[in-house]
């Protein structure tokens, strides 16, 4: 088939092809020829491809003409099936290409993902656990399309509960700075802290006082009231020794306190 006479479609789950990757294979065709023909389907006076974009791309770049094809006549909608199962079959997408991927193939298709994982031969835990990195800020999506941060490294990233520092902190693991096991630290101990902080008091007498000690002692004073059989407690911030050193200071020797 002429080359010229395929296009890709639009709906291609890849969306990036590597330059190094596709020059490699381009080199490969220069001496051997395109082994493995694409499928494609008619499209009106053209056809559309189903599966092969890349070996399409890197013909191209060979100087083919003609390239060997396979027409299948099929609908819109085994067409797009038909792309994202032989795509997700293969090992190189990114984890974000893959996620879309059966995103797509779940939402397109009304699949359950015990069905998706049926039609694909993957495991649904593989396919609930790519889905849910769609949830991740589009910073951090193009660092994992980018191959900055695995895919494990965006699960240890949904632990975030809020986007500022789960941002922040998949910018530090993308500069190699953070493990993924060190992200998962950090997201528990910010969890933690999250459940522990103190709620703010009804009481105004309560908020004026607190707001008074703030003031006197130059640092955050919080409450946090006693709930069943747990005691209540007074919480000073400090955030140095010098500034403990202070505080313990002025407290022995105010008697106010």
């Amino acid at each position: 088939m002429d080359i010229e006479l395929i296009e890709p479609s639009p709906r291609q789950p890849r969306t990036r092809f590597r330059e190094e990757s596709l020059e490699e294979l381009a080199q490969s065709i220069r001496a051997t020829g395109l082994i493995q023909p694409v499928v494609v389907r008619p499209v009106g006076q053209r056809f559309q491809l189903i599966a092969g974009e890349r070996r399409w791309r890197a013909a191209q770049r060979a100087g083919l003409h003609r390239i060997p094809a396979i027409v299948r006549e099929v609908s819109d909608h085994l067409a797009l099936e038909m792309a994202v199962v032989e795509n997700l079959q293969r090992e190189d997408l990114n984890p974000v290409e893959q996620a879309r991927a059966f995103d797509t193939l779940i939402t397109a298709f009304g699949l359950t993902q015990e069905e998706a994982a049926s039609r694909t031969g993957k495991d649904r835990a593989t396919i609930a656990n790519a889905v849910r990195l769609l949830k991740l800020d589009a910073q951090i999506l193009a660092l994992l399309e980018d191959g900055r941060l695995s895919a494990g490294h965006g699960r240890a990233l949904l632990a975030f509960e809020s986007s500022p520092p789960r941002i922040a902190a998949a910018k530090r693991a993308a500069d190699g700075k953070l493990t993924v096991r060190a992200l998962e630290r950090l997201a528990a101990r910010k969890q933690r802290r999250s459940d522990d902080s103190p709620e703010p008091h009804s009481d105004p007498n309560t908020r004026a006082a607190l707001e008074d000690l703030q003031r006197e002692l130059g640092t955050r004073v919080t409450l946090r009231p006693p709930r069943g059989r747990l005691a209540g407690q007074l919480i000073i911030e400090y955030h140095e020794d010098r500034q403990l050193y202070a505080l313990y200071e002025r407290l022995r020797r105010t008697k106010d306190y």
